[in-house]
């Protein structure tokens, strides 16, 4: 029986899938901790294999010491210099917004109050005011969200500077006694990687280039409260397709206070011109997974994510959704795009040669 069991490849995996499932329910109180600890690894290491096909570097702790010594010093200076900067912003504009809002002017605009009536019938405002509040409290919870990225930036580090010992002593795993779980394992962990990490990353760089877009954007129009707008577009841009959407809102109410409808539509132009590029060029440039999901898809996984992981659902539904469809063979990453090299031999159905982790 046994025998039989470990012979029936799609049966084992899909009950080592069942078992990594059960065992990440049971630690979904770390689940900020697992996933920060995997984008923080998993960047490094990209950094790590990028400067290495350029530069001859024996040991991994040459590269990422010195650029984990930088990351804290530039944590240091945002949390000493811009997040005071960027709190009292936020308070000068939402007390702004809450002041327009509340205003004759914005009563008397057709436009903002056809709009107001539609977000009002459909609840909108409800679903992102819950969502901006899950948020806000995730990011609040000073204590649960430092330990863990205390934690994890430690682990991501020890993992990086030894990344190679990793590889090599994943192998041991391989030929063990239960050696099929952990080349079941090895096969989720090259398709999560391959999947989770490559949108996650896109997704990364593409917020970085909104973010600069509509800071330089916002810098030339002489928009106040440049530092905590330019921040919230960062993170709604994490968020994929909808972010850009959501922060059109406050984007389109500050400029309407400040310059009135010119300043809104240069805003609609700017978004439309991110749209524009993200669509284009950034997407096809970094999605190396061309997962191109449908809109209603994407939207119906944003909705979903929130309600059963909570705000981390917005960032990661969309590359978890992306994971499961490459799992059920629904679409498939081309092996050209795979980044993240975490074996020397290949992987398929007969052929379970690589690292686990």
């Amino acid at each position: 029986m046994y025998e039989k069991f470990v012979a029936n490849v799609r049966l084992r995996r899909m009950t080592v899938f069942l078992a990594i499932a059960v065992i990440l329910f049971l630690a979904r109180s770390m689940l900020t901790t697992i996933l920060l600890t995997f984008i923080f690894a998993f960047l490094a290491v990209r950094l790590l294999q990028h400067v290495r096909r350029h530069v001859r570097i024996k040991y991994p702790w040459m590269l990422i010491a010195p650029v984990y010594l930088l990351v804290i010093a530039g944590i240091y200076l945002v949390v000493t210099h811009y997040i005071p900067i960027i709190v009292h912003e936020s308070h000068h504009l939402i007390n702004g917004l809450i002041n327009f809002y509340n205003s004759p002017q914005f009563d008397s605009n057709a436009a903002y109050s056809f709009v107001t009536n539609w977000v009002d019938r459909l609840g909108l405002a409800n679903q992102l005011h819950n969502g901006v509040n899950g948020i806000l409290a995730t990011i609040t919870s000073i204590g649960h969200v430092g330990f863990a990225i205390v934690v994890s930036f430690i682990l991501s580090f020890f993992f990086a500077i030894e990344f190679d010992d990793l590889k090599k002593f994943g192998k041991n795993f391989l030929t063990s006694d239960y050696g099929w779980f952990f080349q079941d394992f090895n096969f989720f962990a090259q398709k999560f990687v391959n999947t989770f990490g490559v949108v996650l990353e896109a997704q990364l760089f593409i917020a970085m280039v909104n973010t600069a877009i509509t800071a330089i954007t916002l810098f030339f129009m002489r928009m106040p409260n440049l530092a905590s707008l330019t921040a919230m577009v960062f993170f709604f841009s994490l968020v994929p397709v909808a972010g850009v959407i959501i922060s059109l809102i406050p984007l389109s109410l500050v400029a309407y206070s400040v310059g009135g409808i010119q300043d809104v539509i240069y805003i609609l132009i700017m978004i439309a011109v991110i749209h524009v590029l993200e669509a284009y060029i950034l997407n096809p440039k970094f999605m190396a997974s061309r997962t191109q999901l449908p809109v209603f898809f994407t939207f119906v996984v944003l909705i979903l994510a929130p309600e059963i992981m909570g705000p981390w659902g917005l960032i990661v539904g969309i590359p978890i959704f992306t994971f499961l469809l490459d799992i059920f063979g629904v679409k498939a990453i081309p092996k050209k795009h795979r980044p993240l090299k975490l074996k020397e031999a290949k992987t398929d159905d007969s052929d379970h040669q690589g690292d686990p982790s």
